[in-house]
């Protein structure tokens, strides 16, 4: 398999933030996973952090590819979610992206770096 040492960065404010970590492991990291055509090496794992100024969700999962590391702060509305999508495979940054619809987002900010040599911005497609 080629590699490709791909790392997707989002910055998210959503109005709908999961504070469920069984539906994090069993629902949503999976099909995140399965619509980026990856497989799942170890996990999902999630938990929920309820310490003030701190209070939301942690996900991750090991990938054959590398990793998937999602965080959640709910305390704030609309709530900042933060997700890193790094792989050696192929990934197509909009999927991701229609991944996190259902959680009802704002705003949307991403960075798509190439680091097979260098840290490389990649341009996203319009």
């Amino acid at each position: 398999m080629a590699q490709f040492h791909k790392h997707l960065i989002i910055r998210a404010e959503i109005n709908s933030p999961v504070v469920d970590p069984a539906y994090m492991t069993e629902v949503w990291m999976p099909n995140l996973i399965d619509r980026i055509g990856m497989k799942t090496l170890m996990g999902p794992y999630a938990t929920y952090c309820d310490v003030p100024g701190n209070r939301g969700i942690t996900a991750v999962t090991i990938i054959e590819t590398s990793h998937i590391a999602m965080h959640i702060w709910d305390e704030f509305s609309p709530a900042m979610m933060q997700l890193d999508v790094y792989t050696c495979g192929p990934l197509d940054p909009y999927d991701v992206v229609s991944c996190i619809q259902e959680f009802d987002p704002v705003i949307v900010e991403m960075k798509y770096l190439d680091r097979e040599h260098n840290l490389v911005e990649i341009p996203l497609p319009s």
